[in-house]
């Protein structure tokens, strides 16, 4: 029997098309598996232009065998089978396809669509096929033929016998390597795991003789191994069915079946689109976090389907960062992919599809917050720092989606709040949205800092993030309000005039707060009177864009940038220690000298903040005790 050349430019794209167009070598599966559901699909045209032709779904599925001890693999349809010119011509030219040119001619009709367009899927099986063994009889046809080829080498086609129309593909699988171990594409469950890994929703029945275990016949302890033949994909796509046919515990078994998580969906959403690109999606909100997803390994993204088969575990490109944690997955016919369906084009329709994703998340997210308060907290506990960093990480490219997500705790209402929420009981006279930053809302209330706003019954939101504050400062202002840490230099509250001071006051002040900075040194840059404290004695304000909070943040970070806010020591010039400060600045320099590093760890101690030596600071309030 003469040998056939292959009539592309042969042992060079076959190898090509082998070794690098495929990322992983399980995809073969899925390439045959759609073929064959191909096949069948071109009966079902048929049937629609022809009255003499019936289409019996019982009768059309696909067979998949295995055996072990031969090593083959076997994938066997009932579709519409090929003639001998139809073998030489589709199998004999690498990356021609018999579906892409039945395509053309025939329109898609009732809502089915032809899978493989491209022609190079048949031949993955030389991935983990020593030999390929094609036979196959063309539907109305008399004949059978076989096509055989071992790789770039050719093929032969020879007559063959086969009592119905359709197609045999028989794999040789290869022998174990080093690095190869080809075995499991003969094994049961892992063949049976591909299957439902990327064509569970082939429209066909997909089946295969399963081994089980049986009670043996009048025992009741010996076990047997049985065979039956079962269907093991699931056909009918939950994403395809009617919304109103669907419950609750359907959305949640199919998160569980799909192991999207360990949790239930707080919320699912379905959409079915139609128009410039039509697609079908079902969409997950978790109520837990991954034990992963704030590390580097998490990956994110939706599973992606072509036509129910599944062409990428994570699409990254469906979703934006900040919304990394929604699970699901999105089915279209629409989208241009390249020739092994691994990679998408980056085309027009995935950006289309992408930005409805994101608004239909958006959308969902306020609906939650608006409608189920509590529902929404606890979402807000495990993500609320993603949308947080999606802020953040954009340089507030992202704030007009995100920022009416946000909530935050407020110590005037003593709950989570909004933006807006915040905004619409601002005071009149009242200039901006005021925020303090620490690591507990328990902290933050024995903050002094906060006694001047508080008092003049101002609202108060706490940061205990670390991405808070660089989050805010992104956003910059909402609703025309600047924000305003309670720590900022100018609280933008007007002094009331009996706290105000005589010029003659205001200059011993002044002489004394320059002694004090001189002894700190660069520690601070200014050391002055606060017209934010009531009761407490000193805090710590800052200048400048770095807060002090900031500044704690940044330098706990690997590679640590030193830096520094720009601080200054506010001391209460209505409280005792200041008439102290200035009796020991008129008398006793040692003293003032105790009094201001006393003084200023102690700011460094309300804030959370190390102090440089603790030995020192010790040995200094046992002076003062002695």
């Amino acid at each position: 029997m003469a040998r056939k050349q292959f009539k592309a430019e042969s042992k060079r794209l076959l190898d090509l098309m082998i070794n690098s167009i495929y990322t992983h070598k399980e995809i073969f599966l899925r390439e045959l598996i759609s073929n064959a559901s191909d096949a069948i699909d071109k009966i079902y045209y048929k049937t629609l232009t022809d009255d003499t032709l019936s289409f019996d779904k019982e009768n059309y599925y696909i067979k998949i065998i295995l055996d072990k001890e031969n090593r083959t693999l076997q994938i066997s349809d009932t579709g519409i089978g090929m003639t001998k010119e139809e073998l030489d011509d589709n199998l004999g030219v690498i990356a021609k396809s018999g579906s892409l040119n039945f395509k053309k001619e025939n329109e898609q009709k009732d809502g089915y669509d032809i899978i493989g367009q491209f022609g190079v899927g048949f031949y993955s099986a030389f991935m983990v096929s020593k030999k390929v063994t094609v036979i196959s009889k063309a539907f109305g046809s008399g004949e059978a033929y076989k096509w055989e080829s071992e790789g770039a080498q050719g093929y032969t086609i020879e007559p063959c016998t086969k009592d119905s129309a359709g197609t045999d593909i028989i794999l040789k699988i290869k022998e174990n390597t080093e690095d190869e171990k080809y075995d499991e594409f003969l094994e049961e469950y892992r063949v049976r795991g591909l299957i439902k890994k990327y064509s569970d929703f082939i429209r066909y029945p997909i089946k295969m003789d399963i081994t089980s275990k049986r009670l043996q016949e009048g025992s009741d302890k010996e076990y047997e191994d049985y065979t039956e033949e079962q269907t093991v994909n699931s056909m009918a796509p939950i994403w395809k069915k009617n919304k109103n046919e669907l419950t609750k515990e359907d959305y949640e078994n199919f998160y569980a079946e799909k192991h999207y998580g360990f949790d239930k969906p707080i919320k699912h959403i379905h959409v079915s689109v139609e128009g410039a690109v039509s697609y079908n999606a079902i969409l997950f909100i978790p109520e837990k976090t991954p034990y992963d997803f704030y590390t580097k390994e998490y990956e994110k993204g939706l599973e992606l389907y072509s036509n129910g088969v599944m062409i990428m575990n994570k699409c990254p490109d469906l979703l934006p960062d900040y919304f990394s944690f929604v699970k699901g997955l999105v089915d279209s016919e629409d989208l241009s992919l390249n020739i092994s369906r691994e990679i998408l084009q980056h085309d027009r329709q995935l950006k289309l599809i992408a930005k409805n994703i994101k608004t239909k998340i958006k959308n969902e997210l306020e609906n939650i917050l608006k409608n189920e308060r509590d529902k929404y907290e606890e979402f807000y506990k495990s993500f609320g720092r993603q949308l947080k960093y999606g802020i953040y990480s954009e340089f507030g490219g992202n704030k007009e989606v995100l920022q009416d997500l946000l909530i935050f705790y407020s110590a005037k209402e003593k709950k989570m709040v909004t933006l807006e929420e915040y905004v619409g009981r601002m005071p009149e006279e009242q200039k901006y949205i005021y925020y303090a930053t620490g690591e507990s809302n328990e902290r933050i209330d024995k903050l002094p800092q906060t006694e001047l706003v508080s008092d003049k019954g101002y609202e108060i939101l706490y940061f205990t993030d670390d991405v808070d504050e660089f989050a805010i400062k992104m956003i910059m202002s909402y609703k025309d309000k600047e924000f305003k840490s309670v720590s900022s230099g100018d609280l933008g509250i007007e002094t009331e005039k009996n706290e105000e001071t005589s010029p003659a006051d205001e200059q011993d002040q002044k002489e004394l707060f320059e002694y004090m900075k001189n002894i700190l040194a660069d520690k601070v840059k200014d050391v002055r009177a606060s017209k934010r404290l009531k009761n407490h004695p000193v805090c710590l304000s800052n200048e400048g864009e770095v807060s002090i909070e900031m500044e704690k943040v940044l330098n706990t970070m690997p590679n640590n940038p030193h830096i520094k806010a720009e601080k200054v020591l506010e001391i209460n010039i209505h409280h005792d220690v200041f008439q102290s400060l200035q009796e020991a600045y008129g008398q006793d320099q040692d003293k003032l000298k105790l009094y201001t590093d006393l003084l200023y760890n102690q700011a460094l101690l309300i804030e959370g903040l190390a102090i440089n030596d603790p030995v020192e600071f010790t040995n200094n309030i046992c002076k003062i005790m002695v």
